[in-house]
């Protein structure tokens, strides 16, 4: 039996719900002219077999809708069978004994907290209603009534009770989301040791591979390049063959590096005078072709005045260059070095012609040379002397053979600075065939000496007797201003300008004697040398 109270909401008699002890009891202001009700207890009543509950609980709908908020109560029944069937004379479920939980029930209270504020969630809601679902039976004490409200879900109840909570068993979460709940955890750890690659690779657990990138368009995959005629490696593939490096070691153990080509089948090769001259009175010259071969070759004859000098390889392995004509080079043309630079074998450089009819002397010690060169911007180092300066063609038009160094510095200590200076291949290939020839070279002269300290011209110091000087009527004093309509500023502007021409022609000189111009034709002698 329970006790209730009266509610003045409706004018009906409500159950009070169970109420926590720590909330304080509810009060109202009843009017004045309203008698308070006391506690009602309704007289006890016999159970009624057939449908499992008292003929008080049907007498007072009230309690109905209380047990009916508390979905949880009947919940907790349903999940156990085994109650059940310990009474055989219940035909429905039944509640389970107060203390089959944890902790017991609340005890019975007001139905505060169990009411809504609304009129629809109020004892109308759960009370008998007028119209009940035919075949309805409840099957324990103090089960709501249905309705038959088209669409009406009861709320839940606003106080869970233990035994619901006892009595709820979540379902399995599915297998898929398991499964991508291990592999994410799995992940994690691996991620934080191995990095986030090995994660990404764990997490692929759920039994999809791999997610293939997309294909981007090809790149890389362009025409094979071809070596296209008169290009830098056309020329270089056509004349590293037939370039050598050459070691050179003296006789008072001095030693040095330069470089040479190829000028003929029977394995003579061409090369600067300064880097053989060391092995002129004893010693060795080593020849290294292009392949790695090694070989001792031959002074077959040098020539200082012109920085030029020719060895041999009998049976050398490599093929010969052709010459150009250097007299019809242009100044801006492109063209190619190649040789040797600081022991560096096969190094090719490119530039232009920057100058032509370049004033130069070089030479070893106690053995000056007089060019008149190409001047190049192609990059020309120590070891690059005696190595070819070739057209874009790929045929040689000079010797490479010195460069211009900073004023002040120091012999040897100065690399290229874009000024490269090599001999005329057309006076370097007259005085190979001397060389190859005889052993020698000649040179032509005037038969004077001239000041070399001497600036604004070439001054006569001194006239051999006899000579192509003295016929021509020159003087000591006279200065030279031209040779053949060509300015002569500089003793070695004379001395190279002469040295263009073979023995024998003749030239034109202009000259000043006394402040007067003069002219004389002199007919060019010869040296060995």
């Amino acid at each position: 039996m329970r006790r209730g109270t009266v509610s003045w909401d409706d004018a009906e008699p409500t159950v009070r719900t169970p109420r926590d002890p720590a909330d304080p009891e509810p009060t109202r202001e009843l009017p004045a002219d309203r008698p308070v009700a006391g506690p009602v207890v309704p007289p006890a009543a016999p159970e009624d077999a057939a449908s499992g509950y008292s003929a008080a609980q049907q007498s007072d709908p009230g309690y109905a809708g209380a047990q009916q908020s508390d979905a949880g109560y009947a919940g907790a029944q349903q999940s156990d069978p085994g109650a059940q069937q310990s009474n055989p004379a219940v035909s429905a479920l039944t509640p389970p004994p107060s203390q089959a939980g944890s902790a017991p029930l609340a005890a019975p209270g007001g139905a505060a907290a169990y009411r809504q504020s609304e009129r629809s969630m109020t004892q109308r809601s759960f009370g008998r209603p007028e119209q009940v679902e035919p075949g309805f039976r409840p099957v324990y004490q103090g089960q709501a009534w249905p309705t038959q409200q088209p669409g009406y879900v009861p709320p839940p109840p606003i106080d869970w009770h233990q035994q619901q909570a006892r009595a709820y068993t979540p379902a399995p979460p599915p297998k898929g989301s398991r499964v991508i709940l291990i592999a994410g955890i799995v992940a994690l750890v691996i991620g934080l040791i191995a990095g986030a690659g090995a994660a990404a690779t764990v997490v692929a657990l759920d039994g999809r591979g791999p997610i293939d990138e997309p294909a981007g368009p090809p790149i890389g995959t362009g025409a094979d390049p071809k070596i296209r005629s008169g290009s830098v490696s056309a020329v270089a593939q056509t004349l590293l063959p037939s370039v050598v490096q050459l070691k050179v070691e003296g006789a008072d153990n001095s030693n040095g590096t330069g470089s040479g080509f190829v000028i003929d089948t029977d394995g003579h090769i061409l090369t600067n005078n300064h880097v053989v001259s060391a092995a002129a009175q004893g010693g060795s010259i080593q020849v290294v072709t292009q392949q790695g071969k090694t070989a001792t070759a031959r002074l077959v004859g040098r020539s200082p005045a012109y920085d030029l000098a020719v060895v041999q390889v009998s049976g050398i392995d490599a093929p010969s260059v052709q010459f150009g004509r250097s007299d019809l080079a242009i100044v801006g043309q492109d063209v190619v070095a190649i040789g040797s630079p600081l022991g560096l074998a096969g190094t090719v450089t490119s530039g232009i012609v920057s100058a032509k009819n370049r004033p130069v002397t070089a030479g070893g010690e106690g053995e000056i040379s007089y060019i008149n060169a190409l001047q190049t911007d192609a990059a020309i180092n120590p070891g690059n002397s005696g190595g070819p300066l070739v057209d874009m063609n790929a045929r040689v038009i000079g010797v490479n053979s010195a460069i211009a160094t900073v004023r002040g510095a120091e012999e040897g200590s100065s690399g290229n600075i874009g000024l490269g200076f090599a001999i005329p291949i057309d006076q370097a290939r007259r005085t190979a065939q001397q060389l190859i020839a005889t052993g020698k070279a000649s040179y032509p002269v005037i038969g004077a000496n001239v000041d070399m300290r001497f600036e604004g011209g070439a001054r006569v110091s001194e006239v051999t007797a006899g000579s192509p000087a003295a016929r021509a009527g020159l003087r000591t004093g006279d200065v030279v201003t031209s040779i053949d309509n060509q300015t002569v500023d500089t003793a070695e502007a004379l001395i190279v300008a002469i040295r263009t021409h073979r023995p024998g022609e003749s030239v034109r000189l202009v000259y000043q004697r006394a402040g007067k111009a003069r002219q004389a034709t002199v007919t060019l002698g010869q040296q060995t040398g």
